[in-house]
């Protein structure tokens, strides 16, 4: 059997926390210290945490036509390591709102890619950056008609510019493999639907 975590939360004593910047996101700055694998409470050491909401991504598909939908916007984190910091990933938005994880997901493929989403499978949930941030992401994969989608999509007010692509599975996975969809959460969907397809199908066009 393989050994499982054994520390929670009450092995660490935060012993001081500021608040170093809060705009859209908040950057705090931690003294702590925590239980070290010898059973003592290790020394104290500074972190720097950014703090924000979590994340919701959803993956349209469309099991009549073994389809994805795929959108492509200006990413600021790309800006630098990127020559084309456009990047094709999927549908996403934070829950900052008392919205659940399955609204934020049906509400932002309305606003990201004009489409409506039917069922939702859920994926995984996952840390995308534990070292450093708080953040949470929550994984689906959503039933769609991918008949007719494409277009210019996103909130005038947010700044957003989205282009709607619809490809084939097989394809898309073929850009996973070439580096060309290069984000943690399309990555992730993508291949887990690659493993589970024919299930999903088989449910799906039931």
């Amino acid at each position: 059997m393989k050994d499982e975590p054994t520390a929670v939360s009450q092995d660490v004593t935060v012993n001081q926390r500021e608040v170093c910047f809060k705009g859209f996101y908040q950057l705090d700055r931690l003294k702590l210290q925590h239980r070290q694998f010898s059973g003592e409470m290790g020394p104290e050491i500074t972190r720097e945490l950014f703090v924000r909401p979590d994340a919701v991504c959803v993956l349209p598909y469309d099991p009549q036509r073994d389809t994805v939908i795929l959108v492509e916007q200006f990413r600021i984190g790309a800006l630098d390591k990127s020559r084309h910091p456009w990047l094709l990933e999927v549908v996403a938005g934070i829950i900052d709102t008392d919205e659940t994880a399955q609204q934020v997901a049906r509400r932002e493929a309305v606003e990201e890619a004009g489409l409506t989403l039917h069922e939702l499978w859920p994926v995984t949930s996952y840390y995308p950056s534990p070292g450093g941030s708080d953040e949470r992401v929550q994984l689906f994969v959503g039933r769609c008609d991918s008949e007719g989608a494409g277009g210019v999509f996103g909130l005038a007010e947010e700044g957003e510019d989205i282009r709607v692509h619809v490809w084939a599975l097989d394809a898309a996975l073929a850009a996973v493999n070439d580096g060309r969809i290069d984000n943690a959460a399309s990555i992730i969907t993508l291949q887990w639907l690659a493993l589970n397809r024919e299930k999903v199908r088989s449910l799906w066009l039931s």
